[in-house]
């Protein structure tokens, strides 16, 4: 494990006494997060990590920015006597009045626009109806819609600036547009077809009596592998329910369709979890695209009628830019508000983790897949083969540690190049790239797509075959998927998470209770990961309690991961290929968001954080070109 400025006694302890959290120096200096996030990539505010991975922002930094006296720094820091709290108090003393300094923390979209002075801003407030109501008459706002946490307001930068003033308002986060994260060899791929089947202790499953909601751009209830498997259909974008753009028809299939009726290819559409039902929950219009407030609003829906439906699953193929902490996130805090309520989220980590002169992006994952309580998956590719011998992760899949809060994602990852699924009658996608078609027409018709959004529809399905008859709470699920994963170390945990998901191994282990088992798919031998990465505080129980490690330092922190520990095989360790992956170099290598802040990678085995990062190197996202 290496820490920011050396191990204990070679200049890290010393340091934390005069340090403050990224909230308090944005207090000090009456500035936003993001702001301060900026100046660390500037090289004007300087940060060390504590032995548990937080980073703070050293004091004399910030003395440096602020207005106060210097002989009220200088005083403090040549007691022997005054910790950094006393400081920090000294520097607060000369600051406006804390009333004058309340600022909402507000998403950078939200940023950008008051400094643009916009005219027409959309934001997503909290409260009550009474709240929201009281907030729009108080600043003579217009209501755009209600949701069941609080509305969208129609704004101006003016009334922008008086919300993020309100006292009542901690943040404030903007209504951004969101886009969809656009079976063959992938049943046999993870060991599907075997559970099917019935192997070993487990009788056949296919996911009977489990429930996805699929968020996402509507289904073609028409397609012979949807019909009599949706029971329910709610349209959030005004329309009738249906999948103009078709990636909700081929994501649904994926995880629950039957079996297609073609007669030369029955066999091989059926979707992971073919038993189960569905309900359809339509976000996205005929483009493939959204806003936030829909999709929030659809989440609390599957809650609030997840007894009505057994509802167990939400599958998010779909993903937003991160522009804030995931604490700030309205669509981060619905998924958190689902997984209380009992219900498993899986979201697509999203499919920019290449540059456009081809480099890595790491940091590149997307909203709500950065969401520590999300199962969030990456993109294995097959190359149309079942061995594992070959997989690799697709390059566009997008990489961790998240944006903000560096927490580290994927967790795990599934077959998502070239998978295929139910096409929807005239879609929008088939049209622009007729070579998407593969076979059949009509209610019969399937083609194939490639991205994270196939890879979150295959765990889904898998997370149905492993709930049916079992009582697995949200955080079970994600931890016997990963304890079971097959680890790839030439990507790491930043690229596969815990590896590449195997549903065989983990019916496996939940009925024999074994965490040592001889499988096999598709010939060849598959071995466990052992990793396991949940949020601190998040706890596993019954069976799967067994299997994980034993310590306290089984689990990477769920906020921040950078400094913590990850125990692999036995062996406590950071860096190499474990994290990274052995085919990681440098110089194609790129940061993305706030991940590229003062550091220098150092590959090799180790990783050493010091030195600065040109802020042309910085690159976000990058495209999936299918």
């Amino acid at each position: 494990m290496h820490l920011v400025d050396g191990e204990p006694g070679s200049g890290f302890t010393h340091h934390i006494g005069r340090s403050v959290s990224i909230d308090h120096a944005a207090a000090l200096l009456n500035v936003s997060r993001r702001t301060i996030y900026n100046r660390i990539r500037e090289g004007r505010l300087r940060t060390i990590r504590t032995r548990g991975g937080s980073q703070r922002v050293l004091l004399e930094s910030v003395a440096e920015l602020t207005t106060a006296p210097s002989s009220c720094v200088s005083k403090a820091f040549r007691s022997s006597v005054l910790t950094g709290l006393l400081l920090a108090l000294c520097l607060a003393g000369v600051a406006r009045p804390a009333a004058a300094q309340h600022r909402a923390r507000l998403s950078a979209d939200l940023s950008d626009h008051l400094a643009a002075g916009s005219s027409s801003i959309d934001v997503i407030v909290h409260g009550t109806d009474a709240e929201v109501g009281a907030l729009a008459t108080r600043y003579n706002l217009q209501i755009k819609k209600h949701l069941t946490s609080g509305a969208v307001l129609r704004v101006n930068a003016g009334q922008l600036d008086a919300l993020q003033r309100d006292a009542d308002i901690d943040h404030l986060s903007g209504d951004i547009r969101i886009q969809s994260q656009a079976v063959d060899v992938t049943a046999e791929a993870i060991g599907a077809d075997q559970v099917w089947s019935g192997a070993g202790d487990v009788q056949p499953l296919t996911g009977a009596g489990i429930t996805v909601a699929v968020i996402d751009s509507g289904m073609d209830l028409s397609h012979a592998a949807l019909r009599n498997k949706v029971l329910a259909s709610v349209d959030f974008t005004g329309g009738g329910g249906g999948d103009g753009y078709g990636h909700g028809t081929h994501v649904a299939s994926i995880i629950a369709g039957s079996a297609g009726h073609t007669a030369s290819d029955a066999g091989f559409y059926r979707g992971m979890g073919y038993g189960a039902s569905l309900v359809n929950l339509r976000v996205l219009g005929d483009d493939g695209s959204g806003v936030v407030s829909d999709v929030v609003e659809a989440i609390d829906w599957a809650i609030a009628h997840r007894r009505q439906y057994n509802i167990q699953i939400v599958n998010l193929s779909l993903g937003a830019p991160v522009l804030q902490p995931y604490r700030d996130d309205p669509l981060c805090e619905a998924v958190e508000r689902a997984v209380r309520a009992g219900i498993l989220v899986v979201a697509a980590a999203g499919n920019y983790g290449l540059s456009a002169d081809g480099k890595l992006v790491l940091g590149s994952v997307m909203s709500p897949a950065n969401d520590p309580y999300a199962l969030t998956v990456g993109a294995v590719d097959t190359h149309q083969t079942p061995q594992r011998s070959d997989d690799t992760i697709a390059p566009w899949s997008s990489r961790g540690p998240t944006a903000y809060d560096l927490v580290l994602k994927p967790d795990l990852a599934a077959p998502g190049v070239h998978i295929l699924g139910a096409e929807a009658s005239g879609n929008a996608l088939v049209q622009v790239i007729p070579s998407r078609h593969a076979s059949g027409s009509g209610a019969n018709a399937y083609m194939t797509l490639s991205g994270t959004s196939m890879s979150a529809a295959v765990v889904s399905g898998a997370a149905a075959l492993l709930l049916e008859g079992r009582a697995l709470k949200p955080a079970d699920v994600k931890a016997v998927l990963q304890l079971t994963s097959t680890f790839m170390p030439d990507f790491g945990v930043v690229g596969a998470g815990a590896g590449s998901v195997d549903i065989l191994a983990a019916t496996q282990v939940l009925s024999s209770g074994k965490a040592s088992l001889h499988l096999t798919i598709a010939t060849e031998p598959v071995g466990m990961s052992g990793l396991l990465l949940l949020p601190t505080g998040e706890k596993v129980g019954g069976p799967i309690a067994l299997l994980a490690p034993r310590g306290d330092t089984v689990v990477w922190g769920g906020t921040v991961v950078w400094g913590e520990t990850v125990v692999w095989g036995g062996t406590v360790v950071w860096g190499g290929t474990v994290v990274w992956g052995g085919s990681l170099r440098s110089d194609t290598v790129v940061w993305g968001g706030n991940i590229a802040r003062a550091g220098t990678v150092v590959w090799g085995g180790t990783v050493v954080w010091g030195g600065s990062v040109a802020a042309n190197t910085v690159v976000w996202g990058g495209s999936l070109n299918d």
